[in-house]
């Protein structure tokens, strides 16, 4: 939990790095996402089109239908992230009303951006909902760390078991990434162990501190996280037709997952497509990979952005007709509390 204190001291280089780097950034970031969506772009006639629609439309309706389930079950899994940052932080908005703001951030969040989705979004429905910003980013906090946490020990095991092969034209040997992939396995392991041993200690992170959640609370981030991206790649396989194992195909998807982070384009577009038709175009043919990565946006990310929408006008309208909730909640909290004194 993070609770306001005075700042802690700063060296003059780190200050005048820490004001210089906004207008770095303004300008590094987007620079960064042009070039990467350029060298898209060059490649982009090279891509067997023709063969994609042909591959999308060969997908049998039932495998459809089933990798859309499995969309939606991870879209609800998600939702739980913002459960557990409601156990840690203990805020009263209702169960449901958290859970659904999480769902509705996050369909937002894959097609947008995570500044709208995990963001602003989340920011305004938690607004509405009576939370202060403190209070709503300690719950975003919790929510990232989750997923990357679970990334972290879903795809580290794969990366360390040498699941997926890099191309023959990367610059990266092989046994850095199995290296890499056991870092990632020790640190989302080492938390816990943080949590564990450290649960009543408060540290300090940029003039606050911060309460780190139990083990019992930092396990189930694991293994919900887990879950979730495990459903992500079982979504790709069924698409794939069951062509390659599906941790490999799980691995493709976390790999790509990474990357899509790193370059500022909404949605990723461009680049869930190209890391897989660098790593499985060679194996499966350039139609295949790309109709199963299209089929993948949209029941993954189109289709769920409806139920966002959905979502979020629900809860608008709830938020204008319930304005009292939180706060008669929060008033009656403090007398609760002597109660149990």
């Amino acid at each position: 939990m993070l609770t306001d204190a005075p700042p802690a001291p700063t060296s003059p280089l780190w200050a005048s790095l820490s004001a210089a780097w906004p207008r770095i950034r303004r300008w590094l970031v987007p620079a960064f996402g042009l070039l990467v969506l350029g060298l898209l772009l060059s490649r982009a006639h090279q891509i067997d089109w023709t063969g994609a629609w042909a591959a999308l439309k060969r997908q049998p309706l039932q495998v459809l239908l089933l990798a859309w389930l499995f969309a939606t079950i991870s879209h609800a899994v998600y939702g739980c992230y913002d459960l557990i940052g409601r156990g840690h932080v203990r805020h009263r908005v209702a169960r449901w009303r958290t859970w659904a703001i999480a769902v509705a951030s996050y369909a937002f969040n894959l097609n947008l951006g995570s500044l709208v989705g995990g963001v602003a979004l989340r920011a305004r429905l938690y607004a509405r909902a009576g939370l202060d910003e403190a209070t709503v980013a300690q719950v975003v906090g919790i929510s990232m760390a989750t997923n990357w946490l679970g990334y972290g020990l879903l795809a580290g095991s794969l990366f360390a078991a040498g699941v997926i092969a890099l191309p023959s034209s990367a610059f990266v040997p092989s046994w850095v990434l199995r290296a890499v992939g056991v870092l990632m396995v020790l640190l989302a392991l080492g938390y816990v162990l943080v949590c564990a041993k450290w649960r009543d200690r408060e540290w300090r992170l940029r003039g606050r501190r911060l309460e780190l959640p139990n083990p019992g609370r930092a396990v189930a981030q694991l293994l919900f996280s887990a879950a979730n991206w495990a459903l992500m790649g079982a979504v790709m396989y069924l698409l794939l037709g069951e062509r390659l194992p599906y941790g490999q195909t799980l691995a493709v998807l976390m790999a790509a997952s990474i990357v899509g982070v790193f370059t500022p384009i909404p949605a990723g577009l461009g680049v869930l497509e190209a890391v897989y038709l660098t790593l499985l175009s060679g194996r499966l043919g350039q139609g295949t990979v790309l109709g199963a990565v299209l089929a993948y946006r949209t029941l993954y990310y189109l289709l769920p952005l409806l139920g966002g929408v959905a979502l979020y006008l629900l809860l608008e309208r709830y938020a204008a007709s319930h304005p009292g909730d939180v706060a008669a909640k929060a008033a009656a909290e403090p007398t609760a509390m002597r109660d149990r004194a």
